[in-house]
């Protein structure tokens, strides 16, 4: 049965180089907020001494629906006249869903942020586990899968008009 969500959880560290409106460095009140879409999304609380290399250490628990294919990273800064975006990281979910990861495997990854600009600015340090088991392939399935594709096949084969039962082994060959 395929599911339609499953549970992100992801720890966001540290951020280093980050500044607002590419000139000032970020003095305070630096935090995160990570989106899967419009209606999921969990944010940091502020960090008051980190300036520009801030620190969070704060582990977020987010939906990810199953057609998701980023998980957007945004470090905002309160400034005097509100909130400022300063800088976005759109992490494919690629990243860290499918593949050959065993069940729970947690990943450890780096970003560079770019502001409105498309400029860089800064870089994003981030945990991200997919919780549960459910379309994840784990390091058995991997195993089976070798095992099954790397037996011989055995059956018969005419040699000058005569059938003789053997093991037929060669190198499988895909044409494109």
């Amino acid at each position: 049965m395929a599911t339609t969500s499953r549970a992100l959880e992801v720890t966001i560290i540290s951020g280093e180089g980050l500044r607002v409106d590419r000139r000032r460095p970020v003095k305070k009140n630096a935090f995160v907020v990570v989106r899967t879409n419009s209606q999921n999304s969990r944010s940091t609380k502020a960090d008051f001494d980190g300036g520009s290399f801030p620190v969070w250490n704060e582990k977020l628990v987010v939906d990810m629906p199953a057609h998701t294919r980023f998980l957007t990273v945004e470090v905002r800064c309160k400034v005097n006249s509100g909130v400022k975006v300063v800088g976005t990281a759109k992490i494919p979910a690629s990243d860290f869903v499918g593949g050959y990861f065993p069940p729970n495997y947690l990943h450890f990854l780096s970003y560079r942020l770019r502001d409105s600009g498309g400029e860089r600015n800064g870089i994003i340090n981030l945990s991200v586990r997919v919780k549960g088991t459910e379309n994840v392939i784990g390091a058995a399935t991997c195993a089976a899968a070798a095992a099954s594709s790397s037996r011989p096949w055995v059956g018969g084969s005419t040699v000058v008009g005569k059938v003789s039962g053997g093991i037929v082994t060669g190198v499988p060959v895909w044409m494109a």
